[in-house]
């Protein structure tokens, strides 16, 4: 096998996986996901001290 050939066919797999990931990405039933994950920055509280460390010390 010659190492162009080799390349052609990387080539073509990685094409067709980037049509499938599109295709995912744009899917209808991604629609509601993708909008539950844009929304996440504004579910912060309000107040920051509310926060809770995870480090188990006191904030």
């Amino acid at each position: 096998m010659d190492i162009n050939v080799f390349h052609s066919w990387f080539t073509l797999v990685m094409l067709i996986l980037f049509v499938l990931i599109i295709g995912w990405a744009w899917s209808s039933k991604r629609v509601k996901e993708f909008r539950e994950a844009a929304n996440l920055p504004f579910d912060e509280p309000e107040n920051p001290r509310q926060i809770t460390n995870n480090k188990g010390g006191a904030q």
